[in-house]
């Protein structure tokens, strides 16, 4: 059956579809062909241009990454922890580390492989390695793991921290919260600043910074703009848990000078010395009548310590100054090698400098008679750190 329609009709429904194809044709976008935008104009051009830092330092940034960060690994180690029903549970931490050498040795922190089972370093190209410990210093908070390497790597340059400047430019490479890879820039903010290891010893000449130091940072290099380790970072402080503009790092110089120990014997080889007593102020020496203002009066020393040994005396007498019980009578400490001794803490930084073996020659007072000594440093034994 055929549908015939009237042919005015028709003539309506044609001249409906003209005007809609009139209106379309002035009103919808023309569809442009994409190689119009992407082949052709400025935009274009500037696509395929490399990148031109905007100024000296971006570029020195850039550079330095560039160079440093395939150095730099990420650390994880595996802890055992137990629940509330005394089951063994493996806890992982992470941290990171830099290779200083093209046999496979990674400095690091002490703090990041403590008490771990099991250790993986992930290189920058993201190839996994199992690590060794291969030597640890508590008292320093620094330590040095292993891998063997299927290829070449790339090592991070140990620099100086002797000459360091507040003001002077940083960068740190690290991976806080478990981000690889990541750099952040700053200055030093203080020098000569002292933290506390876990042990409870005091590490001297930290390098204070204000570049972002995270979680997960730790045991990374702090480093000059000349790419350069200066400092291996360490702690933050916080009072959130996250970074404030407080980052410490423990200066490379002392790095340098254990790293042959911690490689050779596994820890540092130290001077025994085991001295008890006080230091001296001027007020003291007053109430004292002590012959010196500054010093440290011996209260107790081990005789089987480098200086009891050399003869240093102790105290003999207990009497009560102010509140406090003192055991009097023993020698002043006011030289060690020309150095000043104003404080323990200035006697541990000098000693701690020096090298079982060695010789010291030591300025005392013993009673009102000033006397030198010479004090050969004997090596601490190695069940006490």
């Amino acid at each position: 059956m055929r549908l015939t329609l009237p042919l005015r009709t028709l003539l309506l429904i044609l001249g409906l579809v003209s005007l809609g194809t009139w209106a379309a044709s002035r009103l919808l976008p023309r569809y442009t062909a994409p190689s119009a935008y992407f082949t052709e104009g400025p935009s274009a051009a500037a696509a395929d241009k490399p990148y031109v830092p905007a100024n000296e330092n971006e570029a020195n940034n850039i550079d330095i990454y560039k160079r440093v960060s395939p150095g730099v690994v990420n650390i994880t180690s595996t802890t055992v922890d137990f629940d509330f029903f005394f089951n063994p549970m493996p806890k992982q931490g992470s941290g990171s580390g830099s290779i200083i050498d093209a046999q496979g040795y990674i400095l690091t922190n002490y703090h990041v492989i403590e008490g771990a089972r099991v250790l993986e370093v992930t290189l920058a190209d993201k190839h996994k390695l199992k690590a060794k410990p291969v030597g640890i210093d508590p008292s320093n908070d620094l330590a040095v793991i292993k891998i063997e390497p299927k290829k070449p790597l790339q090592i991070v340059q140990l620099g100086s921290s002797s000459n360091l400047q507040v003001g002077q430019k940083v960068l740190a490479i690290g991976n806080p919260f478990g981000l690889e890879g990541t750099l952040t820039t700053g200055v030093i903010s203080s020098l000569r600043r002292s933290i506390k290891a876990e042990n409870g010893k005091l590490i001297d000449d930290v390098i204070q910074t204000d570049a972002a130091i995270n979680p997960g940072n730790s045991g990374g290099p702090l480093l000059n703009s000349h790419g350069e380790l200066i400092g291996i970072n360490s702690q933050i402080f916080s009072t959130s848990g996250g970074n404030i503009g407080i980052g410490f790092a423990i200066p490379v110089n002392t790095a340098k000078r254990i790293i042959p120990d911690l490689i050779s014997e596994g820890r540092v080889r130290r001077p025994y010395v085991r001295l008890y007593g006080y230091e001296i102020t001027p007020e003291l020496a007053e109430v004292l009548e002590l012959p010196v203002d500054h010093g440290f009066l011996v209260a107790r020393v081990q005789s089987d310590d480098s200086f009891g040994q050399a003869g240093i005396r102790g105290g003999r007498q207990a009497f009560l100054v102010g509140n406090s019980m003192m055991i009097l009578g023993g020698d002043i400490l006011v030289e060690i090698d020309g150095q000043s001794i104003d404080s323990k803490v200035q006697l541990d930084r000098i000693i701690d400098n020096k090298k079982p073996g060695e010789v010291v020659t030591v300025k005392i007072y013993r009673q009102n008679r000033v006397m030198t000594l010479r004090v050969p440093l004997i090596e601490r034994p190695s069940s006490i750190l």
